[in-house]
């Protein structure tokens, strides 16, 4: 809808909507803060708010870097260098003409909101401020597999996936076969702005070979790994043992065999030996009569002549 200013009130009604429009437009670009991304040990620049025109230098300015407000992390009066927090000393530069900030070696301890407050003559240019977020990279996730559980039919493993060093706190996710999965993760870090140590576990039941991911992604920022899970057991049924009363009876038998045997080795020749005696005994008397019977005959022979 268009305003035509057909009278001095709708004219003044106009103006008065488009300066009301045009303040709403400065208030929030002054409210968006600008953010800036970097890594722990890369160097940084964070942009201010004014650039010092040529035909001028800095000994016409006040230029304050600061972080949260308190620390003073770069700071010039009249091309003067003023005091600076501690732990910014040999670690920051300023631009002398666009007033850009320079830190290197990015910490973890840098992250956080940053402002650019710009003096001429002791009246305020501009001020700004600036969001530097800090990363700091993860470990390649290490991937462990313990079997707690074993059968014909599923193998049962407690899958480990740790990664450490990184920084802001990250989120771990997983895949099996490129299906998405869910750790039951915890994490370990000293303070909000110190390393994390992240570990993901779960507990999986293998029917099959199958090929587990696990992915760290911190700040749009990742790193995974693969592990290639393998069903152990092949199904090989072990011998059973025979039961107690079969064994029992097993060795009753093998006993009951061993003496019989025993019996029968020391026994059984003295038998066979006696009827061998008998018989031969038998057969000699025999030979004996068979040969005094001639005796006999010439004795009657002789008798029966006289």
């Amino acid at each position: 809808m268009m305003c035509l200013p057909t009278s001095p009130p709708a004219l003044r009604t106009c103006l008065g909507l488009g300066l009301f429009v045009l303040l709403c437009l400065g208030i929030g670009q002054a409210l968006e803060k600008k953010v800036v991304k970097s890594k722990v040990g890369e160097k940084v620049s964070l942009p201010c708010c004014h650039e010092i025109p040529s035909s001028e230098s800095l000994r016409k300015y006040r230029v304050y870097w600061q972080k949260n407000i308190t620390d003073v992390v770069l700071a010039y009066s009249e091309g003067n260098m003023l005091p600076q927090h501690e732990r910014y000393q040999n670690r920051t530069e300023m631009d002398p003409r666009n007033l850009t900030l320079w830190i290197s070696p990015v910490e973890i301890l840098d992250n956080g909101s940053y402002q650019c407050v710009v003096q001429r003559n002791s009246v305020l240019v501009c001020s700004e401020s600036v969001i530097l977020f800090v990363t700091a990279d993860f470990s390649k996730p290490n991937i462990t597999a313990e079997v707690s559980a074993d059968s014909c039919k599923l193998t049962e493993m407690v899958i480990t996936c740790s990664s450490h060093g990184g920084f802001p706190k990250p989120r771990i996710s997983g895949a099996l076969n490129n299906m998405s999965m869910e750790w039951n993760a915890s994490w370990v870090s000293e303070s909000s702005f110190s390393p994390y140590n992240v570990t993901g576990k779960m507990v999986l039941n293998v029917t099959k070979d199958v090929t587990i991911t696990c992915s760290v992604e911190y700040s749009g920022f990742a790193t995974s790994t693969s592990l290639l899970l393998t069903k152990t057991n092949n199904c090989v049924v072990p011998p059973v043992s025979p039961p107690y009363n079969v064994i029992t009876a097993s060795i009753i038998i093998v006993i009951t065999f061993i003496l019989a045997v025993t019996l029968a080795a020391r026994y059984l020749p003295r038998h066979v030996c006696s009827h061998c005696c008998k018989r031969q005994d038998s057969v000699e008397e025999g030979v004996k009569e068979h040969t005094k019977a001639p005796k006999r005959s010439k004795v009657t022979a002789e008798t029966s002549s006289v």
